[in-house]
């Protein structure tokens, strides 16, 4: 089951995070609100784990059982390619920072899992890290809990999200906090076993989709919700990196795949789907495109307004994600899922 419209949602969730990693120069920083959207614009990763739950169930509801080996053989296809091609970039600029060390992290992907080095080399690579631990372990959920539609996984999934969201909360405020680039703050934004909660609840969303099948006109409410978003990063003071904004996300992913109003029809348009697909690319990506945009503009010295550097930036990542996309994902992908495990 494909939906379309959910596709172009990973593109605005994607460029919300390129902008909130920009300098805080750029003229959407010096806008009153505007700038507070920004600067926790890191949900939008939250977003990515929630919707990635939602997907897997959509992707594989109707199969008895999943096989292991074909479902980690399709997942690596999916992102590791690219997540490699992020690191040669990263590597291009960036050199000085490599480490054999810092590289056996990254390659296994298990950064995250270390506080003081989640954010080594290519640092979106962090999510990643997470992500691994999703795949791993979603076929032994999906094969003993969801196929058998076991309701005790209901309970679990939520229980650990409640959880997860005292303990963060309670975490960020307490004396152990040091703040941000500590290991404190490491262990709070970027173990996995925090962002566990946003992938199980979306698993949760995506069961209830497949079951109720309720197409019919949400503009308004999908447009509510997302004001209730916006609103909710700027005058809520809590920690919503780790799936706190669920009780937003999802049913704005809901109800945007049950939609068949206007909204559908223009997040369907093509140019807008295909902005979609390249949106794991973009994310990927943006930083190491970034460190070379600054090389060859060398926009430090201020020898460009900076908010021209930004629309550069935003173009150039545009066509090298387009271009690693149909020339590295795609090609790749499809290969790899050709590759049978003997």
């Amino acid at each position: 089951m494909k939906i379309s419209q959910i596709t172009f949602t990973r593109f605005v969730a994607a460029i919300a995070i390129v902008i909130s990693h920009f300098n805080k120069d750029l003229f959407l920083y010096q806008i009153h609100y505007i700038s507070d959207i920004f600067l926790r614009a890191n949900v939008g990763v939250s977003y990515f784990f929630i919707l990635s739950g939602f997907i897997m169930i959509v992707a594989y509801h109707k199969k008895e059982q999943i096989d292991y080996l074909d479902f980690y053989r399709n997942r690596f296809a999916r992102i590791y390619p690219l997540y490699i091609v992020g690191l040669l970039l990263y590597l291009i600029t960036k050199s000085s920072n490599f480490s054999v060390f810092k590289l056996i992290l990254y390659l296994f992907g298990i950064q995250s899992w270390i506080p003081g080095e989640a954010l080594v080399l290519n640092f979106p690579g962090w999510s990643i890290s997470v992500e691994f631990l999703f795949y791993l372990l979603f076929p032994l959920l999906y094969n003993r809990y969801y196929s058998k539609q076991n309701k005790s996984i209901w309970v679990i999934a939520i229980i650990i999200w409640v959880i997860t969201q005292v303990f963060s909360n309670f975490y960020v405020g307490s004396s152990w906090y040091e703040g941000p680039h500590t290991k404190s703050h490491e262990f709070g934004f970027y173990f996995p076993l925090l962002h566990l909660n946003e992938f199980l609840v979306g698993n949760l969303a995506g069961m209830f989709f497949v079951r109720h099948h309720k197409q019919k006109n949400y503009d308004l409410q999908v447009i509510l919700l997302f004001a209730a978003i916006l609103l909710a990063l700027i005058f809520i003071p809590l920690n919503f990196h780790n799936g706190l904004m669920a009780v937003l996300f999802i049913p704005l992913i809901i109800l945007i795949s049950y939609n068949n109003g206007l909204l559908t029809k223009i997040f369907s348009l093509k140019p807008l789907e295909y902005l979609g697909e390249i949106s794991y690319a973009i994310y990927i990506v943006h930083i190491p495109v970034l460190y070379i945009i600054r090389e060859i503009l060398k926009w430090k010295h201020q020898l460009l307004d900076i908010n021209l550097v930004f629309w550069i930036y935003i173009a150039v990542l545009l066509i090298v994600s387009a271009l690693f996309y149909q020339c590295i994902e795609k090609p790749l992908r499809d290969y790899l899922k050709k590759v049978k495990i003997k």
